[in-house]
């Protein structure tokens, strides 16, 4: 359950232009925003004088000058939300009719989140607390996903808007921040590397009832964030790969092996969250070299050039979403059990994506951290000549594991955390070995040996098999 206060549930001037680069640009006087006026879709976006992009990863302000959600219909630009003095995070429902979006009526209030017809009108008060409720995205099952402020950083949380009680997805200290809905119902968000306390943006996975949270990729290096899924209705080669910032520049992953490939978008830095138009083109937030602002430009990936769709001298434009259908992702029903412990299979524990271990580890033992965020050690476990293991260990708490020789020397170990929800099954191929790899066709050692797992909850007593 949610520690923070009980959500609330509740029943200018422009100058228009087509502007292509690599042609001459008109100066633009200050303040003012450009507008490509050939557009027939509405595009919403938020522009902000300041955009510090990785702030919400620290736990501070992303806008620290204030920012406004603007909508473009046909060519011309107007203030979406009118009446507050701070808005952004538009999210445009499956439907296209609706959106949510984090605002402040006046000055001093936290984030919270309100909704508002897609065509305008009085927003309605959504979920309000007493800290800031930021990033709100649609979910298929009538629910939405977003990030609140608690007292050690942004958590994860999903809310029905029927009042159903909120749910924590996440269980680490840290900061964690959604970017996405994915057609499979999973939840893609970003956190520091190591998960939730490190200091390089990366991109990670949870499903909606807060289990099976992986990375997208194990490669880490260069921070990733501001991830979009493509659309899987789409014709268009890549459709249902996830988009995002590497860096300065962009990438995505392929749907098929979690793989990552540069896109060979134009030279700019960009800003991430990508959209997708009705038309294939992908809406982009970049700087253009010598410039001092993002602004938001139509691209067809694998064409040379971009047309300006929105452009302020005096502010960033960023964080674009079309105002448009769009495919439902699917609902994922949770699988988890009434128990306080969850249950964790590895089937080989010598596979990793760093090159697997020559000899099998003896034993692996298990970490957590307490209230006052001490390590504490949960015990050990014997790992079987096949690698594999059996484990049980205390739902929604950080968790880690390290392999053990017979000498009781570290052989690997996990330096950043995970959790195991309570009463869920977990099975893994690896000890890190990535999204993209499959197990081997065969019974674990260990399950051959015993179906009862082996206790590393801390706790005294027999084990329960099942967990329960």
């Amino acid at each position: 359950m949610s520690r923070r206060a009980a959500a609330t549930i509740a029943a200018g001037g422009i100058l228009l232009a087509a502007v292509v680069y690599g042609l001459p640009q008109q100066a633009m006087p200050a303040g003012r925003t450009v507008q490509k006026q050939s557009e027939t879709v509405a595009v919403i976006y938020t522009a902000t004088p300041a955009y510090e992009s990785l702030a919400a990863l620290h736990g501070d302000e992303r806008f620290p000058r204030g920012a406004q959600l603007m909508v473009q219909r046909e060519g011309r630009s107007q203030v979406f939300t009118p009446g507050f003095v701070a808005s952004a995070d538009a999210s445009v429902s499956f439907d296209g009719r609706t959106v949510l979006f984090s605002g402040k009526k006046s000055v001093g209030d936290p984030w919270q989140i309100w909704e508002v017809a897609a065509e305008g009108g009085e927003a309605r008060l959504v979920l309000a607390g007493s800290r800031d409720l930021i990033r709100p995205l649609w979910m298929p099952d009538g629910r939405l996903v977003y990030a609140w402020k608690e007292a050690g950083g942004f958590a994860l949380e999903t809310v029905g808007l029927d009042g159903s009680a909120p749910l924590q997805l996440t269980y680490l200290p840290g900061n964690f921040v959604p970017d996405d809905v994915l057609r499979d119902g999973r939840v893609l968000f970003e956190s520091g590397f190591p998960l939730g306390a490190g200091a390089t943006p990366e991109m990670f996975l949870v499903y909606a009832d807060g289990s099976g949270v992986e990375s997208v990729r194990c490669d880490h290096g260069v921070g990733r964030e501001h991830g979009r899924q493509l659309r899987l209705d789409s014709a268009a080669a890549g459709a249902g790969d996830i988009v995002f910032t590497h860096g300065n520049r962009l990438a995505r992953f392929t749907s098929a092996r979690a793989e990552e490939a540069p896109v060979a978008a134009p030279a700019g830095e960009y800003a991430g969250d990508v959209a997708e138009m009705p038309d294939g083109r992908w809406l982009l937030a970049l700087r253009r070299p010598g410039q001092k602002h993002y602004e938001l430009a139509a691209w067809k990936p694998d064409m040379a050039g971009m047309e300006l769709i929105a452009q302020d001298v005096e502010r960033d434009l960023i964080e674009p979403v079309v105002v448009a259908p769009r495919a439902v992702p699917n609902r994922h029903p949770s699988a988890l059990h009434n128990w306080q412990t969850g249950n964790l299979l590895a089937l080989d524990a010598r596979q990793s994506r760093s090159g697997a271990l020559h000899l099998v580890p003896a034993a692996v033992r298990a970490e957590t951290k307490d209230d006052a965020g001490q390590v504490v050690s949960l015990g050990m476990a014997p790992v079987e000549k096949d690698g594999s293991f059996f484990v049980q260990a205390t739902g929604d708490r950080p968790l880690r594991f390290i392999l053990l020789d017979a000498a009781g020397n570290t052989l690997r170990e996990e330096h950043g955390w995970f959790w195991v929800r309570r009463g869920e099954q977990r099975i893994c191929v690896g000890c890190h070995t990535g999204p993209e790899r499959a197990p081997e066709n065969r019974v674990p050692e260990v399950l051959l040996r015993t179906t009862t797992p082996v206790d590393l909850t801390g706790r005294a007593g027999p084990v329960v098999a099942g967990g329960h």
